[in-house]
This record gives C-alpha cells, sequence and structure tokens, in this order.
C-alpha cells in the first residue's frame, strides 16, 4: 500500500521561493502565469498488512508530526 503525502503553504503565508520560480519561468517565455505556489510531495509505503484505516491514520499522523509545520502548512493525505 502505498501513502501520497502532498504539503503546501498556507494560502496566507508568503512564498518566496515560489515568487522566485515564477520569475524564471517568465524569463524563459511563460508569461501567462498568474502565481506560483512551491510544496513538497512524499510517497510512502506502508505494510501491506494494514488495512486502508490504519494506512490513512498512519500517514496523516506522520505528515500532521514530521511531514509537515502545521503552523505555516497544509497537508493532503491519498491512499493507494
Amino acid at each position: 500500500m502505498k501513502a501520497k503525502v502532498y504539503v503546501t503553504l498556507k494560502p496566507s503565508v508568503l512564498d518566496p521561493q515560489g515568487k522566485a520560480i515564477q520569475h524564471s519561468v517568465e524569463l524563459l517565455g511563460f508569461n501567462a502565469i498568474a502565481d506560483v505556489r512551491q510544496g513538497k510531495y512524499f510517497e510512502i509505503e506502508l505494510d501491506d498488512k494494514l488495512n486502508e484505516q490504519s494506512a490513512r491514520e498512519s500517514a496523516e499522523r506522520m505528515a500532521r508530526e514530521v511531514l509537515s509545520n502545521p503552523v505555516i502548512e497544509d497537508y493532503r493525505v491519498e491512499i493507494e
């Protein structure tokens, strides 16, 4: 079983790295970009013995306690 965890900055948090990326791609000719926000993506292989609910609970806990900073970041978990 695989957990996919997406971590992004909260909308109210400034994203200087996203702005730098936006500037760089505009220099390459991509001018129709309104905004860029960067984030993190994790793929976590979980033990196949876990049921989907336990896998989700484990991945949610990892995302909340280790993979994200809940003060400035949001996360989303998908289980495959």
